[in-house]
């Protein structure tokens, strides 16, 4: 699909912005030159849209099969990028796949199968051995956040992919921070490097320290004072292994912190929730692990947690990516027991603010997420749902916020003081001819 500047123009009018970053605008002019890329970018500044344009301005009609093969380190990762290439708004048909999804539906997807393939190494390596679909008109490879994917133990299925693809042209590697070396694996030898990792501007960036001078006082209650203070905001907690996740999550719960959690151990669904609410507004504090460091569609997080300190800079890098974003500015904070220490790789040490006991806990969020047991699968759309809503509910259009769809279920936001008089009012409804089950998120 030829890019003209018309066409273009009707893309970024969809997408409701203006015009392409900088990096954006590179990654687009320099793809025809026939060369490999490697594009370096942090999170939040649009790589997604970086590398789709280009891969878009590949994309021929008149072929039929899958051409562009992408790999993402997560799921959340690769339905991310599913959903900017819908929004781009083009004729061409996109699918995603990965661990979770049903595999019959998968497979009666790719029967028809799609221009673009989106997913995670682990289940598109598994649909190559089923011969799921055909790989020889595949021409473009993009491994995103390919560092992480290695992180996650994926290499095997990565080499297993890149062997399988024998007529491949053109690959991209993209990573929100630089690799010591391209893997071997990939076949990259002298790429074309678009690097835009510069520093987050100081001034945007603060880091605090919340440090104890008891020795008794316990690290949880360091935390739980401090979201006391800071909980009324966009806020991520970080741990290191997910059973601290689990633990710190049911000490906030019993002080009455209202939060989700978001690590590898939930299923599909029960992260999906936790980050649907969290995209919202019915909760302002998600405890995670480095799952939710980069390749997340979350909103701009105004403080970044570092309850348990992380190993390496790297992971310190991508955590505190999260905020800061774009000329935004945001906080990040090191919980510490009086005995801790900062780790070697601080270039300086932060400033040390004292511990001390916050008065009240964080105001609730104004809003609460509603479960539709039907999705697009059910022919279900956003326009239905507030109608549905609106008319059946009895609610203004002010009260009802952030709707998505998926599938086979949806949640939508509604203001938290209308909730029990909407599911009263809508209980027997149907939507659409059908009798779905509408409940509060839980």
């Amino acid at each position: 699909m030829e890019l003209t500047g018309k066409v273009l123009s009707q893309i970024l009018a969809k997408l409701k912005i203006e015009e392409l970053n900088e990096m954006q605008q590179n990654m687009l002019s320099s793809y025809g030159s026939g060369d490999d890329f490697v594009l370096l970018s942090p999170t939040g500044t649009g790589k997604t849209l970086g590398f789709l344009l280009p891969v878009l301005n590949g994309l021929n009609k008149k072929v039929k099969g899958v051409q562009t093969l992408v790999l993402a380190p997560s799921r959340e990762l690769a339905l991310q990028i599913e959903s900017v290439f819908k929004k781009l708004g083009t004729n061409f048909k996109v699918n995603c796949c990965y661990g979770g999804h049903p595999l019959k539906v998968e497979l009666r997807n790719l029967s028809d199968p799609p221009a673009l393939l989106i997913g995670t190494p682990g289940r598109i390596a598994d649909h190559i051995k089923r011969k799921s679909f055909d790989p020889n008109n595949i021409h473009t490879l993009v491994l995103d956040e390919f560092d992480k994917s290695l992180e996650f133990g994926f290499q095997k299925e990565m080499e297993f992919i890149t062997e399988s693809l024998d007529l491949i042209s053109k690959k991209i590697l993209t990573s929100a921070t630089r690799a010591d070396e391209i893997p071997e694996f990939t076949g990259i030898v002298t790429p074309i490097i678009l690097d835009y990792l510069g520093d987050v501007e100081p001034e945007l960036l603060t880091i605090k320290a919340i440090k104890s001078e008891n020795e008794e006082d316990d690290k949880l209650d360091i935390l739980f004072h401090l979201i006391c203070e800071i909980g009324h905001e966009p806020t991520l907690v970080f741990c290191n292994h997910k059973a601290a996740v689990a633990r710190i999550s049911e000490i906030l719960w019993n002080r009455g912190i209202i939060h989700e959690t978001f690590h590898g151990g939930l299923e599909q669904q029960e992260r999906e929730r936790a980050l649907v609410k969290f995209r919202n507004g019915s909760l302002n504090v998600l405890i995670t692990t480095d799952l939710a460091a980069r390749g997340l569609d979350i909103p701009e997080i105004q403080n970044v947690v570092h309850y348990q300190i992380p190993y390496d800079e790297k992971s310190f890098t991508h955590r505190n990516g999260r905020t800061a974003r774009m000329h935004a500015t945001g906080k990040v904070y090191f919980v510490m027991a009086h005995k801790d220490f900062f780790p070697d790789y601080l270039k300086e040490e932060p400033e040390i603010e004292l511990y001390k006991e916050a008065v009240n806990l964080p105001p609730k969020p104004k809003w609460e997420t509603i479960f539709i047991s039907g999705g697009k699968k059910d022919k279900i759309n956003k326009v239905d749902i507030v109608g549905f809503f609106c008319q059946k509910g009895k609610l203004a259009k002010n009260e009802l916020g952030l709707i998505e769809v998926k599938d086979f279920y949806s949640y939508v936001a509604v203001k938290k003081e209308k909730v029990k008089p909407l599911l009263k009012s809508l209980k027997g409804q149907k939507i659409k001819k059908q009798k779905l089950r509408i409940e509060l998120a839980r």
